[in-house]
């Protein structure tokens, strides 16, 4: 699979008040409205944009630190993900937010390598260590301030120097986290709607307002991966024939071709589910996946029967890059394995509780039920 994160650690963020979950290259949260599902999608999006340097800007769109942290008076909140690494866990970083006046601090922040299992006692390699204004980064075996202007509100991880090139490679990894691919705006004037500008676009747009280009990228430069776009299109819509991207004048049209009518079909013409489809289907082929691509509620608009094709892209695409993925659709939940969901849940204190379903004893149970009978019925929990 693409490198991504091992374990993601979250203490005191909203519902998130301690919340322990490994990660592997498929991962459907599921669970009640409410328990905190998306809120795992929002503290993987955080950690992106503290490595990218716009963590201000981040806490800012959100109403500031205080709307962020656990409602029961807490005053900081604590993020920690774990790189994973074929045959040895990676660089574990951890981010740890303070409530300062009407704004906040980075109180503490580690990013160091500590061997697991630990053989004969290795102490962890440390290549960033901060404390308030007391910021380190490890230069030749030594820890040492930076020597150039700092900026305050950012994290250290995000200013470390390329020659640091542990702590340079892990910044990139996860600052390659995607945003969060949910609502798909279809209205009448939608960009995924109207004529798109040609030009080479690795990944079709949170809002699908590169879905043409990225579909002419794919045909032209990795045409396999456009027929598995086709082939998955053929398979949800028995009468589709082809798409047709005709430039003309450094715009691209979309033509849907149905067996059934002479002319194309406009993508102004196209159903709400059919254009979520295509869109959804487009980015899990695309060439520019991220590191780790998040996406909330994907059954919106879908017929089961597309949620099935939906579950197969998502696992093919799962080899090149790591999916978070959150729902509360029991339909979707039909078509995944035990291993790729995650039961989410409210304890008794209102914070979310986080079980991969392997780990449950569903043996005796899934010979004679589905995974989302398993969930209707409580068996596995997520009905907070």
């Amino acid at each position: 699979m693409a490198a991504g994160f091992s374990h993601l650690s979250v203490n005191g963020y909203r519902r998130l008040r301690a919340v322990e979950l490994p990660l592997r290259p498929l991962n459907v949260l599921i669970g009640a409205n409410g328990v905190g599902k998306s809120s795992i999608l929002d503290v993987l999006g955080l950690l992106s944009g503290s490595a990218e340097g716009v963590l201000e800007h981040c806490i800012a769109t959100w109403g500031g630190l205080s709307s962020l942290l656990t409602a029961d008076g807490s005053v900081e909140m604590t993020l920690a993900v774990r790189a994973a690494e074929a045959g040895a866990d990676g660089l574990g970083y951890q981010l740890r937010l303070s409530s300062k006046g009407y704004g906040y601090s980075v109180s503490r922040e580690r990013l160091e390598f500590c061997p697991d299992p630990d053989p004969a006692g290795a102490a962890p390699v440390t290549y960033i260590e901060a404390a308030g204004e007391r910021i380190r980064y490890q230069h030749e075996g030594k820890l040492i301030a930076p020597s150039w202007d700092y900026k305050w509100p950012e994290t250290a991880l995000s200013q470390v120097p390329r020659m640091y090139p542990e702590a340079e490679r892990f910044r990139r990894r996860l600052a390659d986290i995607s945003d969060v691919y949910h609502e798909l705006d279809i209205s009448p004037r939608a960009p995924i709607r109207m004529p798109q500008r040609l030009s080479s676009a690795q990944i079709p747009g949170t809002d699908g307002e590169d879905l043409l280009p990225c579909l002419y990228t794919i045909r032209e430069t990795e045409p396999f991966r456009f027929k598995a776009i086709e082939d998955a299109l053929k398979a949800a819509f028995p009468s589709f024939d082809r798409l047709e991207l005709p430039p003309q004048s450094g715009l691209l049209t979309l033509g849907w071709r149905d067996r059934n009518f002479t002319r194309p079909i406009f993508a102004n013409e196209l159903s709400e589910g059919t254009l979520r489809f295509l869109w959804l289907a487009t980015l899990l082929q695309s060439p520019g996946l991220p590191q780790v691509t998040l996406i909330d509620e994907p059954e919106v608009s879908l017929h089961p029967e597309l949620l099935r094709l939906l579950a197969e892209l998502m696992r093919e695409a799962s080899d090149r890059t790591q999916l978070v993925v959150a729902t509360h659709s029991d339909r979707f939940v039909r078509f995944l394995k035990p291993e790729e969901l995650i039961v989410c849940d409210l304890d008794a204190t209102g914070g979310m509780t986080a079980q991969r379903a392997d780990a449950l004893d569903l043996s005796a149970w899934l010979q004679d039920y589905t995974m989302d009978e398993l969930w209707s019925k409580g068996v596995l929990g997520g009905r907070a």
